[in-house]
């Protein structure tokens, strides 16, 4: 391992410790500037003769990529197009994610991030990251020593099971970290050699993969019970000793295993699971943002969520929590959500084989007084007749799980419906919304997981928000950073929901939108990043002491840019600047 080493010459100025020359200096991702390096650092590390003679510069740079990914007319062609930039200069990739984040979100991460992990061995070209084994039980500690910079301050583990709404991918599933990762940098400025996506290899249950001769994963049935959990504690316990100030992201593991090892290992490690709390935050925000509009109080909202998995779970949680702290109690609060899986409304009347959906299962007896009594229909379109919500939401991952009939009913006794079908990709979205917009005259304020085009309706362009999680991970994430948060509390994602709330605009909300534009993220998760600080504060889990007024400086100061600095030429191997990764 090595450390990207940044000296401080004067105040806010830095210079780039640079141990490698020639075509290993050209070669390596994070120290590149491919023709942008300049002729005397060409004669100072050895490059004379190994580029056109022509000095560019980052911005030319950029356009030429730009132009070079625009020809490519496939979704995933421009995916590798960008992992391939991405592998020969990190400052140059992250300068065009920047430049043009509404037009490759979308290729880096959600939808087409879900056909890179489904074609994974079939396009691989180089490595990212760390793929953890059954084989490397007893020594994951040295084994995580192979990572490529040894300053690590934020991981994205998945153990690959539940991949979007793909479900097992095997070691394809290495694509979500590596996306969420790729996101991190471009929204919160983490630095790219501060990071590390991890597959927890464990084996895979898909028969076509391991049928498949291509398949570059661990080839066994997946690993589960005792022998699983020991090795994550393993990792984790690894994770700890040769990572110490870094911040864990669970990702897409299957709901039974997110939420024991949320649980499980929360206070042992700064970690949270995006699944369940990233996405509760973003629905929490939507709905809060959304009564700006409706103009129904948020302790009049009722709620109806299909889909009690990790996600369902989490968002009803938050949502509980949310209202509670706005003093709905007792009854009221019960009847504020219904939650509902493949078998339809949670009651208690009934066997619940997973105890993370109990806590939101109805009394029997006030199912019985909505008309959903035992033996009663208690399907979606039965919940939504008898509770008259104001918000439905979906994380069923069944696309189309909202039918005419339920969106109907439901427009029937609100003006303005708020609709959210959030699985994701596209192909799994519970409605469309054009399909929404219709059967509600216009009225429904939608937003989506993955990105849908405007809707042109009654001659207004209804622009469809994007409830991603983009826009609450990398702000909670840098949070916790910086104010090196010895905990991820529930509290903090609280203040993400309502920051990400207030970052809705009046513009956005006449659109149609009740979340902000991709192109805001930064400013978004700037602020974010401020609000988790304070939160982290007062939950006392904060080990950097921050007052109000120094904030907003240490997050800007955290928030690396792509741009080229000027380089010193060091020894291979010698020691960083101290004040190195402060930065």
């Amino acid at each position: 391992m090595e450390r990207f080493g940044l000296k401080e010459v004067s105040p806010g100025q830095f210079r780039v410790q640079c141990p490698y020359r020639g075509l290993a200096l050209l070669r390596h991702a994070m120290y590149s500037k491919g023709s942008a390096f300049s002729s005397e650092e060409r004669a100072r590390f050895g490059m004379e003769a190994l580029l056109p003679a022509h000095v560019t510069t980052l911005e030319l740079q950029a356009r030429r990529a730009y132009q070079m990914i625009q020809r490519k007319t496939d979704a995933l062609e421009k995916y590798i197009g960008l992992a391939a930039l991405q592998d020969r200069n990190e400052h140059l990739f992250y300068r065009v994610l920047l430049d043009h984040l509404d037009e490759f979100m979308p290729v880096v991460y959600t939808p087409t991030v879900g056909r890179a992990c489904q074609e994974f061995s079939h396009i691989f070209r180089r490595a990212r990251g760390l793929w953890i084994t059954p084989e490397h039980r007893g020594r994951i500690y040295d084994v995580l020593g192979g990572a490529p910079f040894e300053d690590v301050r934020l991981i994205v583990v998945t153990d690959n099971e539940r991949i979007l709404g793909l479900g097992d991918q095997g070691a394809g599933g290495m694509g979500i970290p590596v996306g969420k990762l790729a996101l991190y940098t471009t929204a919160a400025g983490i630095p790219p050699w501060q990071t590390l996506p991890l597959s927890l290899d464990v084996g895979t249950d898909n028969r076509s993969l391991l049928d498949d001769d291509l398949y570059l994963g661990y080839r066994a049935p997946r690993l589960r019970g005792p022998e699983y959990a020991s090795l994550v504690d393993e990792l984790v316990h690894a994770i700890r000793r040769r990572f110490p100030r870094a911040l864990l992201q669970w990702e897409d593991f299957k709901k039974n295993n997110a939420m024991r090892l949320l649980e499980r290992y929360r206070r042992e490690l700064p970690s949270f699971n995006d699944d369940i709390q990233g996405t509760a935050a973003v629905a929490v925000a939507g709905i809060v943002a959304a009564t700006r509009v409706t103009e129904i109080p948020l302790p009049e909202q009722r709620v109806v969520l299909l889909g009690a998995g990790a996600a369902g779970v989490g968002i009803a949680r938050l949502i509980r929590y949310t209202l509670a702290r706005a003093g709905v109690a007792g009854e009221t609060l019960t009847l504020a959500t219904a939650s509902l899986d493949s078998r339809g409304l949670l009651v208690d009347d009934q066997p619940i084989a997973d105890e993370h959906k109990r806590d939101f299962a109805w009394p029997a007896a006030l199912a019985e007084r909505f008309g959903l009594g035992s033996g009663q229909p208690r399907d979606l379109l039965a919940v939504v007749r008898a509770l008259k919500p104001t918000v439905l939401i979906g994380t069923s991952g069944e696309p189309g799980a909202f039918p005419e009939a339920v969106i109907r009913e439901m427009a029937r006794h609100v003006r303005r419906p708020v609709v959210l079908p959030l699985s994701n990709p596209n192909s799994s979205c519970e409605a469309s919304p054009a399909d929404v917009l219709a059967w509600t005259d216009g009225r429904a304020l939608v937003a989506t997981g993955s990105p849908f085009a405007p809707v042109e309706y009654g001659g207004q362009r209804i622009v469809i928000g994007q409830g991603n999680n983009v826009f609450v991970f990398p702000g909670v994430g840098l949070g916790a950073i910086v104010a090196e948060a010895s905990e991820v509390t529930d509290s903090m994602f609280v203040a993400a929901a309502d920051c990400l709330a207030t970052e809705v605009s009046a513009a956005d909300l006449t659109s149609g939108s009740v979340f902000p534009a991709i192109s805001a993220i930064r400013r978004v998760t700037a602020r974010i990043a401020e609000a988790v600080v304070r939160a982290a504060r007062e939950a006392g889990v904060a080990r950097r002491a921050l007052d109000d007024a120094q904030i907003p400086d240490a997050i800007a100061a955290a928030m690396w840019e792509p741009v080229y600095l000027p380089m010193d030429a060091v020894p291979l191997g010698s020691a960083p600047p101290a004040n190195a990764d402060d930065h």
